[in-house]
């Protein structure tokens, strides 16, 4: 399992406040992206789980101040088999994508549409989608009053997606 002193070394930080623009960053550079994945693939290759649920709920989610809680993985599992084998998949509030890859463990091959508010988890939740070769959508912003910041769409390679 990733410690969050590994994952921080691995971005090539030393505080992991600094985590999401830099996640940000290498999401955005198809080179440095594919660079980073096989620097993480090297140290965990199960893709059936969501690496940084621990790493981002201690440095990065405040329970209290900003209502932020993350989804336990029976409860994301279940959803997944609820869900089953349908073409598509949709969540408002997706966050680091724990539930996204549950879902995706079912059936990899469906479209996936997210949505998430948090700026702090939009890099993450674009790696965990990245690094698995899903197609999908992801959008910025506020679900409810269907306002969004940015949208990225993210194409299986072969190997990784590409983001656009």
């Amino acid at each position: 399992m990733l410690t969050t002193e590994r994952i921080n070394e691995l971005l090539g930080i030393t505080e992991s406040y600094q985590a999401p623009q830099v996640m940000l960053d290498y999401m955005l550079d198809d080179k440095k992206r594919e660079e980073l994945f096989q620097q993480f693939l090297k140290e965990e290759t199960d893709l059936t789980y969501e690496w940084f649920h621990n790493y981002f709920e201690e440095e990065h989610a405040d329970r209290k101040k900003k209502k932020q809680d993350f989804t336990p993985d029976q409860v994301s599992k279940l959803c997944a088999m609820l869900i089953g084998d349908s073409d598509n998949y949709f969540e408002a509030a997706a966050g680091t994508g724990g539930m996204l890859i549950q879902a995706w463990n079912v059936n990899s091959d469906r479209c996936f549409i997210v949505e998430e508010l948090s700026e702090r988890s939009i890099p993450f939740l674009l790696f965990n989608m990245s690094i698995r070769g899903i197609n999908g959508i992801v959008r910025h912003g506020d679900s409810l009053k269907q306002e969004f910041k940015t949208g990225y769409e993210l194409i299986n390679n072969g190997n990784f997606s590409i983001i656009k």
